[in-house]
């Protein structure tokens, strides 16, 4: 198998981070019932990464019925789900900075095909996957199904490479058909994630922020904000992070100082329109020169 310049030490890990992610989505998809909190499911599944040899590439994102992506719960946060909710688990983890991410749906609306038209259609953009394709073409597929389903694939959202120690690099992998696209080359390692609505199909920014990451360490002079810039150089390697984590006092206040200079950026919630819909399908692959290997194979099994 060729991997074009990526090591054997990065395709072994970035395996090993796979095999932690189904394992501990698979458990997290279980405890996701009525009447559980959003932040008992988070708070459980960043545990078992740990405690299964990684460390979460990013806060556990959970997003509920028309949020798509960057839902994350409060520290005290006692949201419970509801016995009408579309739930989107979206699940990072690393080991020694080789990542693997990947999201499942689960649904308590009835809306089994729009969770199913996510879930075909990351089947038919893998179809596609190899050294030389075209991610446009990829998109392409991703559209072609869920068009069929009668619903809009989240045109401004899109899969992404994953970096060393990066959750969000390139290729952009399109939800859409685009021409004249960057090709996907053996060794790179890339995120496929359709998003199928019953909504307009883009999703706009929210007002709740939970999830940052640091953009340049700088010296402060608040303390409560130095003690967090502190722990976020050293524990988070530059990856997201979640208010949550913060041991400083004060983290909502220390993290507004934060981003007021420029050090830290955040991640508003991303949202298709109220009373809409939003079911998500994610794997992990590394790209080869003749097809791809999954990392996070058994996902939806």
């Amino acid at each position: 198998m060729s991997y074009g310049d990526l090591s054997e030490e990065a395709v072994e890990k970035h395996h090993e981070a796979g095999e932690i992610l189904v394992e501990v989505m698979q458990e997290a998809r279980e405890l996701v019932e009525p009447g559980v909190t959003h932040l008992e499911v988070a708070e459980t599944a960043e545990e078992r990464i740990v405690e299964l040899g990684g460390e979460p590439a990013f806060p556990v994102n959970i997003s509920i019925d028309h949020e798509a992506s960057h839902a994350t719960p409060e520290a005290d946060d006692d949201t419970e789900f509801g016995e009408d909710d579309m739930v989107c688990l979206d699940i990072g983890v690393h080991v020694d900075g080789y990542i693997a991410d990947s999201a499942v749906t689960v649904d308590f609306s009835g809306s089994d095909e729009l969770v199913e038209a996510a879930e075909q259609a990351l089947d038919a953009a893998l179809d596609e996957v190899e050294a030389g394709a075209e991610v446009g073409v990829v998109g392409g597929a991703i559209e072609d199904v869920i068009d069929g389903y009668g619903y809009s694939p989240v045109l401004n959202l899109s899969g992404h490479g994953l970096g060393h120690y990066d959750a969000h690099t390139g290729p952009s992998i399109p939800n859409r058909g685009v021409d004249r696209s960057a090709e996907l080359e053996a060794g790179q390692v890339v995120a496929i994630e359709p998003f199928a609505t019953d909504g307009s199909g883009k999703v706009g920014e929210g007002s709740h922020e939970q999830i940052f990451e640091l953009q340049e360490e700088r010296s402060v002079r608040d303390r409560a904000a130095r003690q967090a810039m502190d722990q976020i150089v050293s524990e988070f390697d530059g990856l997201p992070f979640a208010e949550r984590w913060l041991d400083t006092p004060r983290p909502s206040m220390a993290l507004r100082r934060l981003k007021a200079d420029g050090a830290v950026k955040g991640y508003p919630v991303l949202q298709e329109n109220e009373g809409t819909l939003v079911s998500q399908a994610e794997h992990t692959l590394i790209v080869t020169e003749d097809g791809y290997e999954l990392t996070t194979a058994g996902l939806f099994e």
